[in-house]
């Protein structure tokens, strides 16, 4: 009569250990907890240590993830990980994560409140807000917006990143590490302009006050344009004389 008792017991703990397990793998794809904790990248290579607690970034090269949309986050981290953005650390801690942690993270760095602090400049850039037909290049604007709030869920904002980071992708597109933009547009662009309209667009975006972010953003991955993976061994696009002048 005493043996089923501990058969009984057994079969009680085996439940409480599937039952922990099954909460513990609940909470390793909580978004906060891979942000806090890097997940199976490890604690140094956890998100807040660059991006901050708030997800603002350190203001030069991590930029501010609070805001952004999820599902332009989740295929960020789907080019680091495949290679489409050159990153050592981001590529590693990317494809260190599994599919289902990188859109957890994604929404949480979404969800995060953005209020911008800093003042919005005091002179509009007109190739900013005009680009320059002559050349070919579309306003930033255009995609970014009037305010640096980003349009559309495949176009991030700017305002609010770092003027560093934003002059340091400027230059990823241009050199073609970083070849995960529907068309080749940011390539294009990139490419025609010169070293010291880089920096001049990097400082006057990261300096726009756009609208605080909602709280909790409407964003889905599946809003996103298609993403020809063109790869970064395509030959550059043709430089114009006066741009390459300037170099």
């Amino acid at each position: 009569m005493r043996r089923p008792f501990p058969l009984a017991a057994a079969a009680l703990l085996a439940g409480c250990a599937a039952s922990e397990t099954t909460s513990l793998d609940r909470f390793a794809k909580d978004g906060r907890l891979i942000a806090l904790s890097g997940a199976e990248a490890g604690a140094s290579n956890a998100c807040f240590t660059c991006h901050g607690l708030d997800g603002r970034g350190n203001g030069a090269g991590a930029p501010r993830l609070a805001g952004l949309d999820a599902g332009y986050l989740e295929r960020q981290l789907e080019a680091y990980a495949d290679g489409r953005r050159i990153h050592a650390q981001m590529g590693w801690i990317a494809g260190a994560l599994d599919a289902e942690e990188r859109k957890a993270v994604s929404f949480y760095y979404a969800g995060l409140p953005f209020e911008p602090r800093a003042a919005p400049p005091a002179k509009r850039l007109r190739l900013y807000h005009e680009g320059d037909p002559a050349r070919g290049l579309l306003a930033c604007a255009a995609c970014h917006g009037e305010q640096g709030q980003g349009l559309g869920a495949a176009n991030p904002p700017l305002a609010g990143q770092p003027a560093f980071y934003l002059a340091d992708q400027l230059e990823q597109w241009r050199k073609a590490k970083r070849r995960n933009d529907p068309g080749d547009v940011m390539l294009r662009i990139s490419q025609l302009l010169t070293p010291l309209e880089r920096r001049a667009l990097a400082a006057y975006s990261a300096a726009l006050r756009a609208p605080p972010s909602p709280e909790s953003p409407a964003a889905s991955p599946a809003a996103h344009r298609g993403d020809p993976r063109s790869g970064a061994s395509g030959p550059p696009l043709h430089v114009p004389e006066r741009a390459r002048a300037a170099e």
